[in-house]
């Protein structure tokens, strides 16, 4: 189960667009969009890395209510403040952050959409290049 899906889980019901925020540092953020028709889980942008402006110009170009929930909310939410457009909320904090049972329900859910892999199969998705990995590309294209 992808984290930024699982987190967006949390809001289960809310009739608003999900945006979980995960800082990833350097003015980016692990987001995506979601929200729910009736008890559909509907993935309207899948979750990527993002430049803090471009996520709420995505937010903004759906001209619908949004709730923010995550830990890069607080470290980002002045910027979010000042360029949002439509309506927004923040969860409240007991949804804000990871919770097992939000990713067990939504594994369930997943699985039985057949969306699954085996213990062998599994590999870890990076959303982006780690800092290391960065310096060396940078180093090498000199």
């Amino acid at each position: 189960v992808p984290t930024v899906d699982a987190l967006a889980y949390n809001c289960f019901g809310t009739d608003r667009v999900i945006c979980p925020i995960m800082d990833a540092r350097r003015n980016q953020v692990y987001a995506g969009l979601y929200m729910f028709e009736g008890d559909r889980f509907i993935t309207l942008r899948e979750q990527a890395v993002f430049a803090v402006d471009e996520l709420v110009r995505c937010v903004n170009d759906l001209q619908r209510p949004v709730i923010f929930l995550g830990d890069g909310v607080p470290v980002y939410q002045k910027q979010i403040e000042n360029m949002v457009t439509v309506s927004y909320s923040l969860a409240p904090a007991h949804t804000a952050r990871q919770r097992a049972g939000a990713v067990g329900a939504l594994a369930q859910i997943y699985y039985e959409q057949g969306k699954f892999c085996s213990a062998e199969e599994h590999v870890p998705v990076y959303l982006r290049l780690s800092q290391a990995e960065r310096e060396r590309k940078e180093a090498l294209e000199k």
